[in-house]
């Protein structure tokens, strides 16, 4: 088997406002076979960005386009494309939105390899662990603590067992922060997890403050409260936070989820595969297990993100809850024809072969704008 072709396909709600939601917009990965296999996968990151580094024509030996470097490869030869990856962005694309890019690549593969060998993804990686998570709610916080409590009790009304706030005017003063949490709760009631999304609003004494202000309405985590970058100030919050810390959708390499654990000190890590790529988001889930710490999917894209997420979690140690991302956008909910429903409070991970997910090729169109 050879890959043919490689696309970056940008999808685009015709309105886009700066929530941080990341359904507005979308980089969809489409690699062709010429046994008429085809695989898919998703990016989270900047859609346009990303299509110029699938795109992008030869400069020289380590500067070249995505697909330039993987036409005509056999794309069951993961490592072998993985490494033409490495060179052919050796010059600006370690980090970021080159990264970004392979991690789409990889779930992309990885539906190539589960089609070819009529497996579901999850058992190619050596799982099941198991097959149903405990699926949380993500919203972001409403503009206001009495909005915010609407959200809590409409979602705990559809029988979610946790609900996640995030971003939103979390972080502009210290009254407001905790009354959006007290209201989170209120709206939620007693019986269901409340989950912060702080969004790198904090350096880490302020964080602290609100890990100790907060705790009294019992989350189940404080997320994000620092830059991805400030391991340092993670290392100070997670050694004296009463609440546990997790971050981690802003990385791309299993070395930086290493130093996230062993330096930062975190609770739960936060792998994106639209990011970081299924092969990576399963090897940093088992050095967290190795230092006895837990894992979470970050995802807030379509379908394909999250079917790539529950394969990858099949496969982790310690993996106990799931983002179900609420957003109620079509590049959410009607980009693949499976919908994923919560059952008893769970989503299952699909079973078909491949991510198990068929794309929905009206939406495509609905909203392709390259």
């Amino acid at each position: 088997m050879k890959i043919t072709d490689v696309r970056a396909i940008v999808l685009r709600l015709p309105e886009v406002t700066d929530a941080c939601d990341g359904t507005q917009d979308t980089c969809l990965i489409r690699i062709d076979t010429d046994e008429g296999v085809t695989g898919w996968g998703e990016v989270d990151s900047c859609p346009t960005v990303v299509r110029a580094i699938i795109e992008a024509p030869l400069s020289h030996q380590i500067c070249n386009g995505i697909a330039n470097a993987l036409v005509g490869q056999d794309p069951l030869a993961l490592e072998v494309c993985t490494q033409r990856i490495d060179e052919a962005t050796n010059y600006y694309g370690r980090v970021g939105a080159g990264a970004h890019a392979a991690a789409g690549i990889n779930l992309a593969l990885w539906d190539i390899a589960g089609k070819a060998h009529g497996q579901p993804v999850y058992r190619l990686l050596g799982g099941p662990v198991q097959t149903r998570f405990r699926a949380y709610c993500s919203v972001l916080f409403g503009d206001t603590p009495a909005e915010t409590y609407e959200i809590g009790r409409r979602f705990a009304d559809q029988g979610f067992t946790a609900v996640k706030f995030g971003w939103g005017p979390m972080g502009q003063n210290e009254a407001q922060d905790i009354e959006l949490i007290r209201e989170a709760r209120r709206g939620v009631g007693d019986d269901v997890d409340v989950l912060i999304d702080a969004g790198q609003v904090w350096d880490w004494k302020t964080a602290l403050k609100r890990a100790h202000q907060f705790s009294e309405f019992s989350p189940f985590w404080l997320e994000e409260p620092l830059h991805p970058q400030d391991v340092a100030g993670y290392a100070n919050l997670t050694a004296e936070s009463p609440l546990p810390i997790a971050t981690g959708e802003a990385e791309s390499h299993v070395e930086d989820f290493e130093r996230l654990i062993v330096e930062g000190g975190l609770d739960w890590i936060q792998p994106d595969p639209g990011r970081c790529g299924i092969s990576n988001f399963v090897d940093a889930a088992r050095i967290a297990h190795r230092h006895h710490r837990k894992v979470v999917n970050h995802s807030f894209k379509s379908g394909i993100t999250i079917a790539a997420s529950l394969h990858a979690l099949a496969a982790c140690p310690r993996a106990e809850i799931f983002e179900f991302c609420m957003s109620d956008s079509p590049l959410r909910h009607d980009l693949t024809h499976e919908r994923f429903e919560i059952k008893d409070g769970h989503v299952h991970v699909p079973e078909g072969p491949g991510l198990g997910v068929t794309i929905n090729d009206e939406t495509i169109a609905k909203y392709r704008i390259a």
